[in-house]
């Protein structure tokens, strides 16, 4: 059954990047291929999905499209992306796919609802990630699967070493965790589904490569612009971790590095792929 009211948690953490255009620029660039390809080997077409943290949509839809005969709901916190993730379905045409606000602390689905529960950079963002997995699992039917994965901030890497770019890596994990948050969420995510109580758990990683040019343009360009127009600037400096001046400064190295004939930057995954026992 779903939590009783009046027993939910309340999440502590407070969402790091917000929804400003240079994050939605990266976030609708995802895709269930380079984003889930982890997950899909599993897929049946009759599954029923829950996407957590859906955003705007662009892997919920993919999702949808590769289980014709079954249904994905995609649910976020923030209701205002989801008029972007419906605006995507429509345009895709897709039927077997609906969005709600939903909090992934509390769901208000009933024990056993769905074959396929999958989040995608969430856990990073919670005050209780395990508590969230276990809530996961909940809504998960026996035989079906909690898929996740996270990135891993401290194991980006990137060449060549543009000065400022240091800064950016601490001064982002300075912020994330004083919002209640886990940056560094893709080392932990096996340890996290331990102590969930899941335990038939298969952990792999993956990674996301920027090096053509205009790869490097498109992913220095838009952290160059979340690093001083995002909420992110916003709770840097409002958290006492960087100036104005200094973000600035962080902005520049990245259009910096993003010039760089030579540039290179690996951002680093881990994933979980969990099946629930059957009895």
């Amino acid at each position: 059954m779903p939590n009783p009211q009046g027993t939910k948690p309340h999440e502590t953490a407070v969402y790091t990047h917000g929804h400003h255009e240079s994050v939605l620029r990266s976030h609708t660039w995802r895709t269930a291929a380079n984003s889930a390809a982890y997950l899909l080997g599993s897929l049946k077409p009759h599954m029923r999905i829950l996407d957590i943290g859906c955003g705007p949509g662009t892997i919920t839809t993919d999702l949808a499209e590769l289980v014709p005969d079954g249904h994905v709901t995609g649910v976020d916190n923030a209701a205002e992306v989801l008029e972007r993730a419906r605006a995507t379905a429509g345009e895709r045409g897709l039927r077997n796919v609906d969005f709600a606000v939903a909090d992934v602390n509390a769901l208000e689905y009933p024990d056993a609802t769905f074959c396929v529960v999958h989040a995608h950079q969430v856990l990073q963002h919670l005050g209780d990630p395990v508590g969230a997995l276990r809530e996961m699992l909940r809504v998960t039917k026996p035989g079906g699967f909690v898929a996740v994965r996270e990135s891993d901030y401290a194991a980006m890497t990137w060449y060549p070493e543009v000065p400022g770019m240091d800064d950016w890596l601490d001064l982002y994990e300075r912020v994330a965790r004083a919002n209640g948050g886990e940056p560094d969420a893709g080392r932990r995510l096996k340890s996290w589904a331990l102590a969930a109580g899941l335990t038939d758990v298969t952990a792999t990683s993956s990674n996301w490569t920027y090096s053509t040019p205009a790869e490097r343009e498109w992913w220095s360009g838009l952290w160059a612009d979340r690093t001083v127009a995002s909420s992110y600037a916003g709770r840097a400096v409002e958290g006492g971790h960087a100036t104005h001046e200094q973000l600035g400064a962080i902005s520049d190295t990245w259009r910096e590095w993003g010039r760089r004939e030579d540039g290179w930057f690996a951002v680093l995954h881990g994933e979980i792929l969990c099946r629930k026992p059957v009895a």
